[in-house]
């Protein structure tokens, strides 16, 4: 078992929390976030974890010692979004986890048998421009991904993971667009987003509160509030 950790962009819409270092080495109330994943994927008997840098690349060298982590650089961060990210590790994605550097983990939700190709998905009660996740209710299957605004409604949580068949599939489809030459402005989801009939992906459900997106200034202090919220409520 295998997970790929995405950490190359810039988080530009976290600065100045990101002038001096990378998205993934923000801290939620004291832990960076991609220290929390790593332990989290560990402790579910996942060693093998490679982290896809970019952004101060150089910043996350620790993490090799510290965890036993293997490191891959994505030299043209600054050019592409995430689907060219994707591509630099695109044959260890086929049996692997694939986790966003930015969601912060209240809650260990991997599952260290994953039966299926699954997207973990957060319930959220008020988004806006999401990706929205439209399922069979009765099997969980996913049959589209919408980007929009909404209320109560499954969202993607950056956690996913492709079983043998369906990453080859996705690597497939990922070289032909790559090859294409139109892929500048792509998120690697795109490519999941337009094959989900040829593939069975199913749903995996988790509470509002079992990760957090932090894209901004403004959700990390949301996190960080509710965070220390429910800690008081289990407590009492």
């Amino acid at each position: 078992m295998r997970a790929i950790i995405l950490a190359a962009g810039m988080g530009t819409r976290l600065r100045p929390l990101t002038d001096e270092r990378p998205k993934g080495l923000v801290e939620v109330l004291g832990k960076p976030i991609v220290e929390r994943q790593i332990e989290f994927l560990k402790e579910k008997g996942i060693h093998d974890i490679i982290v896809v840098t970019g952004y101060l690349r150089d910043h996350y060298d620790y993490l090799v010692e510290k965890y036993g982590v293997s490191l891959i650089h994505n030299d043209k961060y600054d050019v592409y979004n995430n689907i060219y990210t994707m591509y630099v590790v695109k044959d260890y994605l086929p049996g692997s986890y694939v986790v966003e550097s930015d969601f912060f983990w209240t809650t260990n939700i991997i599952d260290p048998n994953p039966v299926g190709s699954k997207c973990f998905c957060n319930l959220r009660e008020n988004f806006t421009n999401e990706w929205i996740i439209r399922f069979n209710e009765e099997s969980h299957r996913i049959t589209e991904f919408e980007i929009g605004d909404g209320q109560n409604e499954y969202i993607l949580s950056g956690i996913s993971y492709w079983t043998e068949e369906d990453g080859k599939f996705i690597v497939e489809k990922l070289e032909q667009e790559i090859e294409s030459g139109n892929f500048k402005e792509l998120y690697w989801d795109e490519m999941v987003k337009r094959h989900l009939g040829d593939m069975h992906v199913e749903l995996v459900p988790l509470s509002s509160t079992d990760t957090y997106e932090i894209d901004s200034v403004e959700d990390l202090k949301f996190a960080e509030s509710n965070i220390v919220e429910q800690k008081k409520r289990v407590s009492i």
